[in-house]
């Protein structure tokens, strides 16, 4: 149920008891689980308490070789702004960006030069049997920092429909209507079909800042039992340079 807004959650005998609000219509669910995600809040006391500056959601401001702006300090991961390739500067914490900002910051306190190349926001989850991903932007990010972002959806399976266990992935593609650039992707399939290690390869075309029409010339790798001669991730872009290439 999208669009909803959870007001209360009760234990009854039959279960968990989810009652809220839908547009015109209040509802009312019995569910078995309920999860809760609040997000994160940077704990930044100490840095603050000596002088660092705050920025985007509350966390130490940071330039790209981790430098906090006070004096042999360098800092990284969850508490720190993120250098997002596509978005500038922002918060985004994750544990992938935490393991890459360390290795900079303790590089660069040993005297070295190392620069953060910056996220993509690139993260994946699995819940239950069901595996989403995504990298990159979504349309309601894009337009913000100019990007001019157009969206198609496909469906393909995992591999070869004649090998036995074929299973359909959703692919959602994002691309800039003007330039033809890529600029994210959203996945979901079911626990085996690769998602994780599909969204990398958008990941990588993102990192190099590819067209989605060059997306689907890449070459990848060809097994009935694994993947089809067009795979599921450039069949999806092949639908995008079909609706909005000029």
């Amino acid at each position: 149920m999208t669009d909803s807004r959870v007001e209360s959650v009760t234990r009854g005998p039959g279960g968990l008891a989810v009652a809220g609000a839908r547009p015109g219509e209040p509802f009312e669910r019995t569910t078995d689980l309920v999860l809760a995600v609040v997000g994160v809040k940077p704990n930044t006391d100490l840095l603050e308490r000596a002088g660092a500056t705050l920025g985007a959601g509350g966390a130490v401001v940071v330039d790209e070789y981790m430098r906090t702006g006070l004096r042999n300090v360098w800092s990284a991961g969850d508490g720190v702004v993120t250098h997002h390739r596509l978005l500038g500067v922002t918060y985004l914490p994750l544990g992938t960006t935490s393991h890459k900002q360390g290795r900079i910051a303790g590089e660069n306190a040993l005297g070295g030069s190392a620069r953060f190349a910056g996220s993509l926001g690139t993260q994946v989850v699995k819940v239950f049997d069901l595996v989403a991903a995504r990298t990159g932007l979504r349309e309601h990010e894009a337009i913000p920092v100019g990007f001019n972002p157009v969206s198609t959806a496909e469906t393909a399976n995992d591999h070869k429909a004649y090998y036995p266990g074929a299973k359909p992935i959703t692919i959602r593609v994002t691309g800039d209507a003007d330039t033809g650039r890529l600029l994210g992707a959203q996945l979901v399939g079911s626990y085996g079909t690769e998602v994780s290690k599909r969204v990398d390869t958008f990941a990588t075309a993102l990192h190099h800042e590819m067209k989605v029409n060059a997306f689907s010339e890449l070459d990848l790798s060809y097994t009935p039992p694994l993947g089809s001669p067009w795979d599921a991730v450039q069949v999806a872009t092949q639908v995008w340079s079909r609706d909005h290439s000029r």
